[in-house]
């Protein structure tokens, strides 16, 4: 029997966000739909109508979805900032490089030729 990966375990809490509670976003990025290289966790205070603090961990050889090391900095990173609720992106939403900071603004990643042409959402494959 596989493994739990730690994302998977944050995905089965509950994820409706009460009154006065601060939440956390959890999305995973990859090279292709399958290998998830870098995880972005945002923070969204109670009031707050965005993310204010984002913190990312890149891993390019295990999957960040299941690098148990990874799972207990997020899982801290959640713990400080006191979030109790978690939003989590269900697969892999996209490439991990940035635009205007790995490519030009606008261009689509040569890095990753497979998310060229592709709507990132269609092409999530779940754990």
């Amino acid at each position: 029997m596989r493994q739990k990966s730690w994302s998977a375990r944050l995905r089965q809490k509950p994820r409706v966000r009460g009154s006065g509670e601060t939440i956390g976003t959890i999305a995973f990025y990859g090279p292709d739909n399958r290998h998830a290289s870098k995880v972005a966790v945002g923070i969204q205070p109670e009031g707050a109508t965005e993310v204010t603090v984002l913190e990312k961990w890149y891993e390019d050889k295990l999957d960040v979805r299941i690098d148990p090391g990874i799972g207990k900095e997020v899982g801290a990173f959640l713990q400080k900032h006191g979030v109790r609720r978690v939003a989590v992106a269900e697969g892999i939403i996209g490439c991990p490089h940035e635009e205007a900071v790995d490519y030009p603004e606008g261009g689509e990643c040569p890095l990753c030729p497979f998310w060229q042409g592709k709507d990132r959402f269609e092409h999530a494959v779940p754990e």
